[in-house]
């Protein structure tokens, strides 16, 4: 049974960083993308950035250059350092899984989902 276990979630002043880790289980992760959604109230559920094996990242044009995501293979874990937060950086994080082999850059590409750890920005 996989399950990915999140944390790194909080309460954060604009400008601030913070680092969201998953740790993922039940499952080969070798051959597949991990990365991140997230989803803020009322809004659609939108990919944020995904880390291939190889190390290939992919980001949303609205985190790049301030987010970074890693993975630890040994560890099965993915990993996103968020940096210089904004107030629209505050939604639920939720970690994600594709596919062997697939990329990860959409909702319809996941094919495991974490249970989310909230990421709220204030002024």
């Amino acid at each position: 049974q996989v399950q990915l276990a999140e944390s790194g979630g909080g309460l954060v002043q604009t400008g601030d960083s913070l680092t969201l880790s998953c740790a993922a289980s039940g499952a080969n992760f070798n051959y597949r993308a991990l990365g991140w959604f997230r989803q803020a109230p009322g809004k659609e559920r939108e990919f944020v950035a995904s880390l291939r094996r190889t190390g290939a990242a992919t980001y949303a044009d609205n985190v790049k250059g301030r987010f970074t995501i890693y993975r630890d293979n040994a560890k099965n874990s993915v990993h996103l350092l968020m940096n210089s937060l904004k107030i629209e950086d505050t939604a639920a994080y939720y970690c994600a899984v594709a596919e062997p082999y697939a990329p990860l850059r959409a909702v319809g590409d996941v094919r495991y989902w974490g249970q989310g750890t909230q990421v709220t920005v204030s002024p």
